[in-house]
């Protein structure tokens, strides 16, 4: 088994590599350019779009409840923990790099979503459903690359998107508040089947109080430690864009490797933390009441900047500040991003742990929610609707097992598979890059119209528009 798990590694530190680094921001800059520069209208409109109902269209949950849906499962520990880890392996710099994957991803969260609403079906039973899945096979007719994408979603919901999840709320339950991790693990998997069993509707619903309630108490701890860290801010901000290019040593024992490392480990969780490219959010994307693709493609390209853009920026400016006020910080945490999160939400009094505990909690469990959803989704694609309710149950059993399990074998295969989730993702993004041009100019100056192209109904007979579906 040691052999195998020195493979698996080796396997994840190439998919996870300069490879799959070149390939994901590559696409974000090239999108950017070839939709010109988006994210204008994501932070002009989109923002404003997530919170306007769109009641009479086609869908089964608001715009804002398939967003929220979206953003529980991408913010998630890595925008804690992981925002962490980048700092200390890649400096202060990483930030920088990991800001900006956020913003040009905002182009890729924008295109996937974009495709996965354009070629979405209604199913007999009224339940929207799309995806990379669905562009592949209805956009380029490329069904069996859509299977493999659905594949690597539905086993990668089990590791990535519940068992280390859970896995995070037990270690951090039974560390600071001595819970046993069986006890853990029981309450997750009850509250979790009660949600997962509605559909996306309950999830949704949910979501919809939850993710805003963990977003705004954790970016409010966040601030107060910034207020407390108030005079090495602007050192801290410089700090970041110097050290982003450059070697370098600064107070506080903050030591930069230049470009490279910096470079590498912001970028690596930049797109780690906002899974733009991946493929995962257009699913929930696809299930929102819209009038037309472009409308909840905007909306949908906002989480890209909530997640990273305005969380894991807050997060890199707490440690960086807090790291040049208090040099013991850097030093003890030896690179492990747990620690030095943990130590700068511990300069709030009494307060802090709590609130980073709360924080981790929340993030974790609402990363639970939003997969369970995708994997739903991706298995039902490969297997029929006859399939998801053995899903859902296998889904819970691994969050009851999960804190009590070793997962170190888990996790790399589920990393693994996450990240190959991206090339059949991408794949149908590039091909479709015109389409998705072509849909940008037709609604993006009127945003209310209808799409003259009717939503696909699946008939008792499997054929949707003269179309069977097989």
């Amino acid at each position: 088994m040691d052999a195998v798990a020195a493979f698996l590694d080796q396997v994840d530190g190439i998919v996870w590599g300069w490879g799959m680094i070149i390939l994901l921001f590559g696409t974000h800059i090239f999108l950017t350019f070839r939709l010109g520069f988006i994210q204008r209208y994501t932070l002009s409109r989109g923002i404003k779009l997530s919170v306007t109902p769109d009641p009479d269209a086609e869908g089964e949950v608001s715009n804002f409840g398939a967003l929220t849906t979206a953003l529980a499962a991408t913010i998630g520990t890595g925008n804690i923990i992981g925002v962490g880890t980048a700092i200390a392996l890649g400096g202060p710099g990483a930030v920088l790099w990991c800001w900006l994957t956020g913003i040009f991803g905002i182009a890729t969260k924008y295109a996937e979503s974009l495709i996965a609403v354009k070629y979405r079906v209604k199913t007999s039973d009224g339940r929207m459903q799309g995806g990379a899945m669905y562009a592949l096979e209805r956009g380029l007719n490329m069904k069996w690359l859509g299977i493999l994408f659905a594949f690597l979603g539905g086993f990668a919901s089990f590791g990535i998107g519940c068992a280390t999840q859970v896995n995070a709320i037990a270690t951090v339950a039974n560390e600071n508040y001595k819970v046993p991790n069986w006890l853990v693990g029981l309450i997750i998997g009850v509250l979790t089947a009660l949600v997962i069993f509605g559909g996306i509707q309950s999830i949704a619903k949910v979501t919809e109080r939850l993710v805003p309630f963990m977003a705004i108490l954790y970016v409010v701890g966040c601030f107060i430690i910034l207020v407390i860290n108030r005079d090495f801010l602007g050192t801290a901000i410089v700090t970041i864009c110097r050290l982003a290019f450059t070697k370098g040593a600064v107070s506080g024992g903050l030591v930069g490797g230049g470009i490279q490392l910096a470079m590498r480990y912001g970028v690596a969780r930049g797109l780690f933390s906002n899974e733009s490219g991946m493929g995962s959010a257009p699913i929930a994307a696809a299930a929102a009441q819209t009038r037309n693709s472009v409308r909840q493609a905007l909306i949908s390209s906002t989480g890209t900047f909530w997640d990273t853009v305005v969380v894991c920026l807050m997060t890199g400016l707490v440690l960086v500040s807090s790291i040049m006020k208090n040099p013991e910080i850097d030093m003890a945490a030896v690179g492990n991003g747990g620690v030095l999160t943990s130590m700068a939400f511990a300069q709030i009094p009494v307060f802090g742990p709590i609130l980073l505990t709360i924080g981790i909690i929340t993030f974790a469990y609402s990363t639970v929610l939003g997969w369970a959803y995708y994997g739903e989704r991706c298995v039902e694609y490969i297997g029929g609707s006859g399939i998801r309710t053995a899903y859902k149950v296998l889904y819970v059993a691994v969050a009851v097992i999960a804190p009590i399990s070793a997962l170190n074998l888990v996790w790399t295969i589920a990393d693994i598979l996450n990240a190959l989730m991206t090339i059949p993702n991408l794949i149908a993004v590039l091909a479709l890059s015109g389409v998705i041009v072509k849909e940008t100019k037709k609604y993006i100056n009127d945003l209310d119209a209808w799409d003259d192209s009717p939503i696909p109904v699946i008939n008792d007979k499997g054929f949707v528009n003269e179309t069977l579906i097989k």
